[in-house]
């Protein structure tokens, strides 16, 4: 179930600027407010079936900022409209609409860290409508995706949607989400997978937790790609994300079949 923000920059509370990599806090932010509903929160964690696991709550995704006009400067991002666009994705269908609407609306917060920070408020949240799923679809990444392989000596690295390698891992990630949502393993073994990218794909490296002895880099790329898969596959990629590491802005997609 995907939501389609529009957030208008409050100038008389803070300033217009917020670091480049701003998708920690972004994450954080998405989090503080959903936890911050009380039982709200426990009673859609309930209906959506994660009484029991919550680390399945970790099944959503959203995309970079979308402004009309802005300015890099420096390690900064100086927004120059009045309003931009946020786009967020979850997984669960269940109270979903209604409990992210309610939460979102007319809802205000800052984004952003001690050096540069602006306030948001919240002028509209949409329930975007969800594309017809077919087996074979094209999507274009709102974020970059994360594909991670796990090397022989327990280290990361990060792999670009046309490694050779991409296509087994997407799967298997895909696979996991799967399980972890429904409780039980996909009921087919073998089906048709592919994931081929049509672009060539940009990479972006974004630094996590920036400025902290925990800061890390993450590398991500963008691209407009192809996937073939069952349905319900397709469906959850398009629900949480391309790859990994999605609940920290990585991987969301929309539908581009038709562009």
């Amino acid at each position: 179930m995907r939501f389609k923000l529009i957030l208008i920059i409050d100038r008389n509370t803070k300033g217009d600027r917020i670091p480049l990599n701003y998708q920690y806090a972004a994450s954080s932010l998405i989090y503080r407010i959903l936890s911050n509903s009380g039982s709200e929160f426990s009673s859609w964690l309930h209906e959506n079936g994660f009484q029991d696991d919550q680390r399945r709550f970790k099944l959503f995704t959203f995309s970079r900022l979308f402004m009309p006009r802005y300015s890099i400067e420096g390690p900064y991002l100086k927004i120059l409209s009045n309003t931009v666009e946020w786009y967020i994705s979850f997984l669960p269908d269940r109270s979903t609409q209604e409990f992210v609407q309610g939460l979102f609306r007319e809802q205000s917060f800052e984004l952003g860290d001690r050096r540069a920070n602006i306030r948001f408020r919240v002028q509209s949240v949409e329930m975007l409508p969800s594309p017809v799923f077919t087996e074979t679809m094209v999507f274009e990444t709102l974020s970059p995706a994360c594909i991670v392989r796990q090397e022989d000596d327990g280290s990361e690295k990060y792999i670009s949607p046309d490694h050779p390698d991409a296509t087994d891992i997407v799967r298997l990630n895909l696979l996991n989400k799967y399980r972890a949502f429904y409780g039980h393993d996909f009921p087919e073994e073998r089906f048709p997978f592919y994931l081929r990218a049509l672009t060539k794909p940009r990479s972006s490296l974004i630094a996590i937790k920036e400025g902290t002895p925990q800061e890390s880099k993450i590398r991500g790329f963008m691209c407009r790609f192809e996937l073939t898969a069952p349905l319900e596959l397709v469906k959850i990629m398009y629900e949480t994300g391309l790859g990994s590491k999605n609940s920290q802005g990585f991987g969301m997609s929309e539908d581009a079949t038709n562009r």
